[in-house]
């Protein structure tokens, strides 16, 4: 027994996986009061007034992982709002993956923007719309970041997929900056709805998002498993850490065509007016 603990002790350090706790994973960072954690750490609340929104983060910072969230958005007419679950770095050169949820007028749908910024390098946008009232219930959004990939999920359907193709393209792709989550409600009514033209309505605030079940399965940064080398990256196998290798198999690609077909409203790689000069190296190849 004594010979094993070792072993388990390096297990403990270099993934990280937990059930959802956002006293113990999170912090709300600004809002001077307008995020509350609820439930005992099992639910989190962010709201929007005319003076302020609201944010959080998570504690730690990961290279490469699994992070899910179950979300049910602003209601009603939430147009200039704008709801975030994101990764980033810091500092110049920052890497990011997005996901952020634009209101709309009452009645009308949400705008589901995604993007990724790799060595600061952004432009890479897709929007979706989405199956179902976001508003209405909650429903789980997923990002899943391995050296090889980077999938966008909602309720465990792929949506997006972006390749690390940089050694094929020179596109880049976040590998080496450790990033946290975050979340947050803000106002954003000079651009968010229909291109600015719909403004917040301040009478029907305060607007609330509300999070639950915020889960990571994932490397802390600093980590032997956050040194993203590939032999680290195969050498630990605890369960939950299908993530490592994950793609899509035959069912997730006909899924991801499904949304690809008849959700996304828009495609970076299809704007031809915004890149004159030919659609960027990475959009040549195949999506699934």
């Amino acid at each position: 027994m004594p010979k094993l603990l070792p072993r388990l002790l390096i297990l403990l350090c270099i993934s990280y996986s937990a059930s959802a706790d956002f006293y113990r994973d999170a912090e709300i960072t600004w809002g001077d009061g307008r995020g509350k954690i609820l439930e005992g750490g099992r639910a989190l609340s962010l709201s929007l007034d005319n003076y302020s929104g609201s944010g959080f983060q998570s504690k730690n910072e990961y290279l490469f992982g699994r992070f899910d969230i179950q979300l049910k958005l602003v209601p009603g007419n939430s147009a200039g709002t704008v709801t975030t679950f994101f990764l980033s770095s810091q500092g110049a050169g920052h890497d990011e993956i997005d996901f952020e949820f634009l209101g709309n007028a009452t009645g009308e749908p949400y705008t589901v923007h995604t993007n990724v910024y790799a060595k600061g390098k952004g432009d890479k946008e897709q929007q979706f719309r989405l199956w179902f009232d976001p508003s209405s219930s909650y429903h789980t959004y997923s990002i899943l970041w391995n050296p090889q990939r980077i999938i966008f999920l909602v309720d465990n359907i792929p949506i997006r997929v972006f390749n690390n193709e940089e050694a094929i393209t020179g596109t880049p792709f976040p590998t080496s900056q450790p990033m946290r989550v975050y979340c947050s409600l803000w106002n954003a009514d000079d651009w968010a709805t229909q291109g600015g033209r719909v403004k917040t309505d301040w009478t029907k605030a305060p607007f609330v998002a509300s999070y639950r079940n915020f889960n990571i399965n994932g490397c802390v940064a600093g980590s032997q498993c956050g040194s993203g080398s590939d032999s680290n990256m195969k050498a630990e196998g605890a369960n939950n850490n299908n993530w490592r290798t994950q793609g899509l198999d035959a069912n997730g690609r006909n899924r991801l065509r499904w949304v690809q077909q008849k959700y996304i409203i828009y495609n970076y790689c299809s704007d031809s007016k915004r890149f004159p000069q030919g659609i960027p190296a990475e959009c040549k190849r195949s999506r699934f």
